[in-house]
């Protein structure tokens, strides 16, 4: 037996303390699921006074049928994640994989970024029958999916070219970056990563969102001149306002901000401008443009340097540990590729419970934006009624339970903004 094993227990203490991080997380997203159930049905009647106006009762019994459909297969999904999760650990196939690879291609960085790139594709095929289902059962049940099997499918195959197109490369870069400068290497990777993350700010809407979608300038027009004429007002130079076709692929509408100095761009959904009428939109657009003034951009690329620089400076340290690589069946000159792996299929294991400080920061920007837009537009009308209508086209849970909310929503709910948004302004 390993060191730590007793009689019929098979685990090495590393292997103990990641099957407890899994029990935790399962148990924590099971209590959280059943807590926004319960919430869910308790509201099932009807909606609460405060909301009252916001959808009809045929579409918020819609709504809250989509939501428990919603939940529960989360719940499938994520406890089909865990037990793949767990297979792929503890069954020996990583170090026995990552051996065969190595003597049929050699050693090298780019024979190790090589395996990562193949372990990942191989780990994200098991999934693919859930995405499908979730694609043309549970969102076609509630009228969302536009997709068809063969652009599900044109998708797949794209995203995992541009995916492993984009991998190898920075894989590659920062397994060659170990050699090259030593101890430290860890800072030098974590330094090209958020290089790689800038530069793909820009080069994402230009080079990989084209791949999916088709971005077309908002028409000349009296929509087009209020909008620029509004991001002007807000201090927002745009030489245009993008549409992306999202309906060819969904009824759910939104809007985003992407890039940043010269490069920054406003995209709206067509299914967006298909719901909200010229003030409404004035509005998700004075929002969209006030995370740009409000700096939320560069905020969020700090907090991700952090989070990066921190995560490589503890793969260098479990490369090093004694026992931590052994401990999961490696060799003990299996390289810094085996920990890069370990770390991130089970560092969500630990971030999750963070995820209510994360979520804490996006929240106050999105009040940040929306109180920006209240000003930029004169008044909270307008932005509310955007909200509302867009709770109602896409089914939203207007009763989440708060702990559940805590740690899965990035935005507030629709009635912590309403009151942001009506307070009394001091």
């Amino acid at each position: 037996m390993r060191p730590g094993e007793t009689a019929g227990v098979m685990l090495h203490p590393v292997e103990i303390l990641a099957a407890s991080l899994m029990v935790a997380k399962w148990a924590g997203e099971t209590v959280l699921s059943a807590l926004n159930r319960r919430e869910i049905r308790r509201h099932a009647g009807a909606l609460p006074p405060a909301l009252a106006g916001v959808m009809d009762a045929t579409t918020y019994a819609k709504a809250v049928d989509y939501s428990l459909a919603r939940n529960a297969f989360t719940r499938l999904e994520d406890g089909f994640g865990l037990l793949l999760l767990a297979a792929v650990v503890f069954s020996g196939v990583l170090p026995w994989s990552h051996s065969a690879w190595s003597a049929l291609a050699g050693a090298g960085h780019w024979s190790e970024a090589a395996w990562l790139v193949l372990v990942g594709v191989a780990l994200a095929l098991p999934g693919l029958p859930l995405d499908w289902w979730s694609t043309f059962r549970l969102e076609a049940r509630f009228g969302f999916n536009k997709s068809s099997p063969a652009l599900w499918l044109a998708d797949k195959l794209k995203g995992g070219a541009v995916a492993v197109v984009l991998g190898f490369p920075i894989l590659w870069l920062v397994l060659a970056l170990v050699g090259w400068t030593g101890r430290w290497w860890w800072v030098w990777g974590g330094a090209s990563v958020l290089v790689f993350q800038l530069l793909m700010l820009v080069l994402y809407p230009k080079l990989i969102l084209p791949l999916f979608n088709t971005l077309t300038p908002l028409p000349e027009g009296e929509l087009r001149t209020a909008l620029l004429a509004l991001a002007e007002r807000a201090g927002f130079r745009a030489r245009t306002i993008e549409v992306m076709d999202g309906s060819k692929r969904s009824g759910h509408s939104n809007a985003f901000f992407t890039g940043f100095g010269r490069f920054r761009r406003i995209v709206l959904f067509d299914t967006l401008i298909a719901q909200l009428d010229a003030e409404e939109l004035g509005a998700v657009l004075a929002h969209e443009i006030g995370h740009y003034k409000c700096g939320h951009v560069p905020k969020l690329l700090a907090v991700s340097a952090g989070f990066t620089v921190a995560g490589f400076g503890v793969i260098a340290w479990l490369a090093l540990s004694p026992g931590f690589l052994a401990g999961f069946g490696f060799g003990p000159a299996a390289g810094v590729a085996p920990a890069l792996l370990l770390f991130a299929l089970l560092g969500g294991l630990a971030t999750f419970w963070l995820s209510p400080l994360l979520n804490g920061l996006s929240r106050r920007h999105e009040y940040e934006a929306d109180a920006f837009a209240r000003a930029a537009v004169g008044s909270a009308a307008p932005l509310v009624g955007a909200l509302r209508k867009l709770s109602e086209k896409n089914l939203t849970n207007l009763t989440p339970h708060p702990w559940y909310s805590t740690f899965h929503y990035s935005h507030p709910t629709l009635l912590e903004r309403e009151r942001a948004l009506t307070a009394p302004q001091g």
